[in-house]
């Protein structure tokens, strides 16, 4: 088995020291808005709590013990073999854009849910400015009127998503997966609770698909129902166009054989 590659091997420290900033300096549950996860978790841009940096930092945030595992556990598996190939700065460059990708997708599907509310809410006739003041006024605050207008679900969508918060480096592990798809189709994966082994490129674009029919039903397979798989979906995207552009235009000759 390959040793651990360097950028791999700093990028997992940094994920667990933030860990364990969570759990204790404020540490507490996604969503309870804790110290911690109000400086570097990512937060809705409509949201006061938002802060540039958190587009960045909440990529090495985790929201519990089994998310960071699973997480740090395909870091290493997937992105020592393509550090191996890309070499460390093209890796490190690879994995912030995948992470970066990941969640402008997730924050442009979270504006679509927000302002298809918001949109109906002003053709109610209800004050835009208003409405903002009462989401700002408090953690899951509505006005008793919106649910006049707005079903359950897109009352739940439009509070939830303003109160949103996302962390974990899952986006820009798929952007990893999807380079090493590419980069060893032939290698043979299996997941834990199915020991059967499948190829890389079939195995991979099976775990996308299953992340995009989960993104679109709201239906979760192996993930906890509060996954962002927009955001996976963002990632995978990402990651495969960088590895598309950088196959088309040779960008360093080494990369490819």
């Amino acid at each position: 088995m390959n040793s651990m590659t360097d950028t791999v091997k700093h990028l997992l420290i940094i994920n667990v020291v933030m860990f364990i900033g969570t759990l204790t300096v404020g540490g507490a549950p996604i969503g309870s808005n804790e110290l911690f996860y109000e400086w570097f978790a990512l937060h809705f841009p409509q949201n006061e709590m938002f802060k540039p940096w958190q587009i960045i930092t909440h990529m090495f945030m985790h929201g519990g013990f089994m998310h960071i595992f699973f997480n740090m556990f395909a870091l290493w598996m997937f992105g020592t073999a393509v550090e191996q190939r890309f070499g460390s700065k093209k890796f490190l460059f690879f994995y912030i854009s995948s992470g970066l990708g990941a969640a402008l997708l997730m924050i442009g599907y979270y504006y679509f849910q927000f302002y298809s509310g918001m949109s109906v809410l002003n053709e109610a006739g209800l004050d835009q400015a208003q409405t903002m003041s009462t989401l700002k006024s408090g953690y899951n605050m509505y006005d008793t009127r919106w649910t006049q207008h707005l079903s359950q679900e897109q009352l739940q969508n439009f509070v939830g998503v303003f109160n949103s918060t996302m962390v974990g480096a899952s986006g820009a592990i798929m952007g990893v997966l999807v380079a090493f798809g590419m980069l060893y189709p032939e290698s043979k994966l299996m997941l834990i609770f199915l020991p059967i082994p499948i190829k890389a490129k079939y195995f991979i674009p099976g775990i996308i698909g299953l992340d995009l029919i989960s993104a679109l039903t709201g239906q979760s397979f192996f993930s906890p129902s509060n996954t962002a798989y927009m955001a996976h979906i963002g990632g995978a995207l990402t990651g495969f166009l960088i590895m598309w552009y950088w196959k088309k235009t040779q960008f360093n000759k080494n990369r490819w054989n």
